[in-house]
């Protein structure tokens, strides 16, 4: 019997081992596992760099791909461009219960929560600058600041300011969390399989009016947010995949005109450079940067990053990688990874050298 007892426990001692093995493989940051995972699965990613403005490597450029919160670049030039003209004053001061409106709890991973505490001093009679709101939006991604600023600066001049920015390949962009409630506005009497096939017969034109009429009710309808539709892994499919779409191509190149500070005027990027480069506020980073700016985004199946940097050198470096289709492990190790997966590129020549040569062989 206690040879029994001795066994199992033994057992279980190696299956805890074995996970525990695997749960620091998959947490561990390793920037092989990013090139590894790009050049594996040719359906699932997408990557530019360009370096001093040659084309280092690239993989499915032109592949169309959902960009989360990537997107948030275009609000944040928008909002610099209308701030340097004088059309917006980027020091108005809004109450936080306009943002609060736009806050759905649990779906942030605590982002505008955290925002909320970082700025705490910075609150006066319970308002804030929309200057921070447009921090917020990009350094801790808060997705209440995204859709009021989505209302403030126009869905119509956003979406026109990608045209007139000479992208060509990009989707309408919408009202991000009255997204969140397309389903219980349009099928509330709908649930599981049957709430998932209406919304997948929704077109793409259709789904974001419905996140029109949304947004304006959570304007005026401060319960309107309470009630969530159902939000199941293939409910959060269909959301992810029809959150606005653009291509590595057209996000390097957007990199390329921030990183240049000659594409727009002087007090655009004074207002752009406040938003974007947060990443300069470090020590570290002005050791090694004069420049340096990102803007990431993810769902539970997407990943993705634009960045751009010029090093104490003179050296300039434009990335964008998109992933979509991951499953939970992968993600949750692509996540470790991907700083990693940067820092190199931006530091060791060697391993741009691998990416090249392993992502320009066909």
């Amino acid at each position: 019997m206690i040879k029994k007892i001795i066994i199992v426990v033994g057992i279980i001692i190696g299956i805890v081992t074995l996970l525990g093995a695997a749960g620091i493989y998959y947490t561990q940051p390793n920037e092989h596992f990013v090139l590894d995972f790009i050049k594996k699965n040719p359906d699932k990613a997408a990557i530019k760099l360009i370096r001093n403005d040659s084309i280092i490597a690239e993989k499915n450029v032109d592949k169309e791909m959902p960009l989360a919160s990537t997107v948030k670049i275009i609000l944040a030039i928008e909002y610099a461009i209308q701030s340097a003209s004088g059309t917006l004053n980027p020091d108005e001061a809004i109450a936080i219960e306009e943002l609060d409106k736009f806050y759905i709890p649990n779906t942030d991973g605590g982002a505008h929560p955290q925002w909320l505490t970082s700025v705490k001093s910075k609150i006066t009679d319970n308002g804030i600058s929309i200057r921070e709101i447009a921090k917020g939006m990009i350094r801790y991604s808060s997705n209440a600041n995204t859709e009021w600023l989505s209302r403030k600066l126009g869905l119509e001049k956003i979406n026109q300011r990608i045209d007139s920015l000479g992208i060509t390949d990009h989707t309408d962009i919408y009202y991000l969390a009255s997204s969140l409630f397309v389903g219980k506005e349009k099928f509330p009497n709908s649930k599981g399989k049957d709430l998932e096939n209406k919304l997948r017969d929704l077109s793409i034109e259709e789904y974001r009016e419905i996140t029109n009429t949304i947004h304006s009710k959570l304007v005026k309808d401060t319960i309107y947010k309470a009630d969530r539709e159902d939000r199941g892994l293939n409910i959060q499919r269909i959301w992810s995949d029809n959150l606005p779409a653009s291509t590595v191509n057209e996000y390097a190149q957007l990199m390329q005109k921030l990183n240049s500070k000659s594409y727009f005027d002087s007090k655009t990027y004074e207002y752009l450079d406040e938003v974007m480069e947060g990443l300069m506020e470090s020590a570290g980073n002005q050791k090694w940067f004069t420049h340096a700016g990102m803007k990431g985004g993810s769902t539970a199946f997407v990943l993705t990053k634009a960045l751009y940097a010029t090093d104490k050198k003179g050296n300039t470096t434009e990335l964008a990688y998109f992933l979509n289709d991951l499953g939970i492990m992968e993600s949750k190790k692509l996540r470790a990874s991907m700083n990693q997966f940067e820092l190199k590129i931006l530091t060791d020549k060697e391993f741009r050298d691998k990416l090249a040569k392993t992502l320009n062989n066909k």
